[in-house]
């Protein structure tokens, strides 16, 4: 596998820097770097702690927190993200969803794109203008600009969604992959020539075909095929690609290796960290949700995915130790994710099992147009999670359908739990430590008045609710239980003694975390709190 940084390190010439402001603090750290591994649950991080030796293991030396949480119902990769630099719940950022219906819409698609602008005239939230319009709520980048205006905010990712969510309103480079190469929604902003250079040099992998990988002894132990159909297995791949398919470099350990290499190009070119003011850049890393997405989270391919993730980071923090700059990093996760049932079945986990297809909203909608004599879709959304009464109804009828549907969700017996908005919204947002939050509570977490749905349907725990798994999506996350809700939480600066901390923790800690490390003002307002005892962090007096 390629790792990109190579191509990169070392192509740029040292520039006069102009004057910048005193730092925050006399001894924060000159750039923050925050990693986002989208789907790195802590059932992963557990497993494979032990079999780090690089970047991984040098983050699992510093302050670790195996208990951390994207505390809140709505595990899917922008709500995730949205938690990491706000220092908020989903029910503040306004995230609730990758996804969300919006029935007030005049266009003909009434889906919305958690990072897009349905403004634009002949969007949809599948082709789609890129833009922060929906987070409510400003960034570590954000806040740290309105405090340093000379700070620089960078945010690069796999994924659109990652980089708008983590980078925010107020960014100065802005990358994230478009299904083909490298973009951005920045229009002032100038390339940089280490975007340019990682195009061709991206290009260049694609278009020539890849060879397996040879899995060590550890990876050979779970690179066992587990049938998910009679006509698909999963477990024993090696990413081996043929000339020109880029999904598949998406899907790859590969991804990682670019994204990183820009990650490690951009603070060399823009000299993140090089003077007085402290600089922040996000890097969100896509190809583990792609690969547990498309095989599932256990099996051999994500071992190799994981040893290479962890060679991966190593080689960029060794680019950032030999630039000499002093940073601190803080890795997490955007939500956790299930295993195939499948597999999960063969491991004793019982009642592991896929939705029943008539769960699904369509399905349901239909037994209760016919039940009540009812036209139209009667209820709108996905699988479980957020569902739309349709607005079309009349009230009446609203009404009857909403009791149908609560009726016949209750009954199914993979269902766990069903709440209308009016039970939700009378809630407060919990405070609690979020490993002892009901369902109810996370499910409030995740709540807009404005976004969500009319109800609310949780899946019972171990029930997937890929109902007909195909190629390229086999396993998924999104649930209410810690599978998906645990992440790793690591906070790594050079010199701090190494802590491992069992202790319970959230992603809206980190924000206020950082902020404490840096010296940055934050609202009063945020969900979450400054994190006493992570190594070299003094925070204020709650």
């Amino acid at each position: 596998m390629v790792m990109f940084a190579a191509f990169l390190v070392g192509l740029f010439a040292a520039q006069p820097v102009a004057p910048a402001p005193v730092a925050l603090k006399a001894d924060a750290p000159k750039l923050v770097v925050v990693i986002s591994v989208d789907q790195f649950s802590s059932d992963l991080f557990d497993e494979y702690r032990p079999q780090f030796t690089a970047g991984l293991a040098r983050l699992s030396g510093g302050t670790a927190f195996r208990n951390g949480y994207q505390a809140h119902a709505a595990t899917e990769t922008c709500p995730g993200h949205s938690t990491i630099l706000t220092g908020s719940h989903p029910t503040h950022t306004g995230i609730i969803a990758n996804s969300w219906v919006d029935q007030s819409l005049t266009r003909s698609d009434r889906t919305v794109y958690c990072a897009e602008d349905e403004r634009v005239p002949g969007t949809s939230s599948t082709s789609y203008t890129v833009s922060p319009l929906h987070l409510r709520v400003p960034t570590l980048g954000d806040l740290l600009k309105q405090q340093s205006p000379q700070s620089l905010n960078v945010a690069v990712a796999g994924k659109d969604r990652a980089a708008v969510m983590m980078g925010g309103h107020n960014v100065d480079q802005r990358w994230y992959w478009d299904g083909k190469t490298f973009t951005t929604d920045l229009k002032s902003a100038a390339v940089p020539e280490t975007i340019n250079k990682a195009k061709v040099a991206i290009a260049g992998a694609i278009a020539v075909p890849q060879a397996g990988l040879n899995p060590p002894p550890f990876c050979q132990a779970k690179s066992t095929p587990a049938a998910v159909s009679p006509t698909l297995s999963v477990g024993a791949g090696r990413f081996a690609r043929a000339a020109g398919d880029a999904k598949a470099f998406r899907a790859s350990p590969e991804f990682d290796g670019a994204v990183l290499a820009i990650a490690a190009g951009l603070i060399q070119e823009l000299k993140l960290g090089q003077d007085a003011a402290t600089d922040v850049i996000s890097v969100g890393l896509s190809a583990t949700d792609y690969i547990g997405h498309g095989l599932g989270p256990g099996g051999g391919e994500m071992c190799l995915q994981l040893l290479s993730l962890d060679r991966n980071l190593g080689d960029f923090f060794n680019v950032l130790d030999r630039s000499g700059i002093d940073y601190t990093v803080v890795l997490t996760a955007d939500h956790g994710g299930m295993d195939i049932p499948e597999r999960l079945r063969s491991k004793g986990v019982t009642d592991a099992a896929r939705a029943d297809p008539a769960l699904t909203t369509v399905e349901v909608g239909k037994a209760i147009a016919a039940k009540l004599k009812l036209s139209g879709p009667v209820l709108l959304g996905d699988m479980a999670g957020d569902v739309w009464i349709d607005r079309s109804l009349k009230t009446a009828d609203r009404a009857r359908a909403e009791r149908e549907a609560i009726a016949i969700f209750k009954a199914h017996p993979q269902v766990e739990a069903v709440f209308t908005s009016r039970e939700i919204e009378r809630l407060p947002v919990p405070t609690a430590s979020p490993d002892q939050w009901t369902i109810e509570q996370r499910v409030r977490a995740s709540f807009d008045k404005q976004r969500s749905g009319d109800l609310y349907v949780a899946l019972k725990k171990n029930v997937s609710p890929i109902a007909k798994p195909g190629a390229g999506y086999v396993a998924t996350h999104g649930s209410v239980w810690d599978y998906d809700r645990r992440v790793p939480i690591l906070f790594w600066r050079r010199g701090a003694a190494p802590a491992d901390r069992q202790d319970h923790v959230s992603t809206v800690n980190i924000l206020p975390t950082v902020a404490a490390e840096i010296g940055l003002q934050v609202p009063a307002s945020l969900d979450g709190r400054c994190i006493d005892g992570v190594e070299g962090v003094a925070c204020p007096s709650h």
